[in-house]
């Protein structure tokens, strides 16, 4: 485990710049300047050396086998399990299941959990500022069991209506489900009292934690919440690999989702029986050596400190902001008091993708289109947005390159 951050040293974003090898490259002739962390980040050393060195000498099959290999792999694997607890604070191992991401797991609870609980005319409600992937699932449940699903409206800023989610807390609302971050405008929901608010109604509540995890403390017992899903690669670590974190008693009464191995006990032709939590909800070979890099990625985010770089990032949002809204015929879109380090915007009389076309050919990787969350393009009567997300890495310097690509844009493309 990495050791924790030293509060008294200086962030150095140029010592930690080090560690992303992507970071070196030039792209079209320029430095990169990588601002599409929402989407993906990049990945330090410590990550891609941890899962390269558990492909080079513990690959093996776990849970399964009594060689020495095996052991390495399970050993390595429930590590990870566990350090998902800790960085979480669940209470147990138990709540932590695997999956391959944000998407996976949100699937995972509407199937496996609300699908055999719902009826006819039983309310889900989630956000306007909600990812497909905390939408469609629901939507798909809702034409399982006739269930409907229910809105609670933002405002211009992009802020969730505090008084319209109260209100829409109704007697047949049986499930809320929110993000935790808005991956399209950057809001941070006020989570705590939204959640007590439902906790105090017996409504099950699911967080959508995938744009958080990477700038934010979380604490699944502090917020009170019964699902909690992230996706690796959003904090630095490897693609296909997530976690939902289940409050016990809830994952205990759930059914399996999908069948094959490690799921089970026991399997006859007449019946099987399941296997203990959280691995009747891991059928089949897993993803060993993603979850070895989720554990390193979780490491270095704690050996930076999370405090370190929210307040980095922060000093990043501020600049980005006051630099884009100077230039004429750029239209801020998001705006609220609390956000984190993204900004989203468009040009008058620019298509974003042109202006991405543009920026790349500069070395800047920025996120052009609907950023999977069609109802806010709809909201705001934009058909898509540019995106510019900061992680831990980024600098001023590459700010003031996009800045200056918008307004290149500007005057090449009138």
């Amino acid at each position: 485990m990495a050791a924790a951050a030293d509060r008294t040293v200086p962030y150095d974003v140029t010592r930690l710049r080090e560690d992303f090898p992507v970071l070196a490259r030039r792209v079209n002739g320029h430095p990169l300047s990588y601002l599409d962390n929402a989407a993906s980040a990049q990945q330090p050393r410590p990550v891609i050396e941890a899962v390269a060195g558990y492909a080079r000498a513990h690959h093996a099959n776990v849970h399964r086998g009594v060689h020495t290999l095996s052991q390495e792999a399970t050993a390595l694997y429930e590590g990870a399990r566990e350090r998902v607890r800790r960085f979480l604070n669940a209470a147990s191992v138990s709540e932590i299941v695997f999956v391959r991401g944000t998407t996976e797991a949100v699937n995972l609870v509407a199937q496996s959990y609300a699908r055999g609980r719902l009826q006819p005319g039983d309310e889900i409600l989630v956000s306007w500022l909600e990812h497909h992937s905390n939408i469609v699932p629901w939507q798909l449940v809702c034409g399982q069991t006739g269930a409907r699903l229910r809105v609670v409206p933002i405002d211009r800023r992009g802020v969730v209506d505090a008084a319209q989610y109260r209100e829409l807390l109704g007697p047949r609302t049986r499930l809320v489900a929110l993000a935790h971050v808005s991956n399209a405008l950057g809001t941070v929901l006020p989570l705590a009292g939204m959640l007590r608010e439902a906790r105090e109604r017996g409504i099950t509540t699911l967080v959508d934690g995938a744009q958080a995890v990477p700038h934010l403390p979380v604490d699944v017992q502090a917020l009170g919440c019964d699902f909690y899903a992230f996706s690796a690669h959003k904090m630095y670590g490897p693609t296909g690999i997530g976690a939902l974190y289940a409050r016990e008693a809830v994952l205990a009464a759930m059914p399996p989702w999908q069948g094959g191995g490690d799921m089970i006990l026991t399997v006859s032709f007449t019946g099987s029986t399941w296997n203990h939590l959280p691995h009747r909800f891991e059928a089949g070979t897993p993803n060993v050596g993603g979850a070895v890099g989720l554990a390193a990625a979780i490491d270095y985010l704690d050996g930076v400190g999370l405090g370190r770089i929210a307040a980095h990032e922060h000093g990043l949002l501020a600049h980005a902001t006051a630099l884009l809204a100077a230039i004429p015929r750029v239209t801020l879109v998001g705006t609220a008091p609390d956000k984190t380090s993204l900004v989203s915007f468009t040009v008058e009389g620019l298509h974003p993708h042109d202006l991405g076309t543009v920026l790349d050919a500069r070395g800047v990787a920025v996120r052009t289109g609907h950023h999977c969350a069609m109802p806010v393009m709809e909201f705001f009567g934009v058909p898509a947005t540019t995106r510019a997300s900061f992680g831990l890495y980024n600098t001023r310097e590459e700010i003031d390159v996009l800045a200056e690509g918008v307004r290149e844009a500007i005057r090449v493309l009138g």
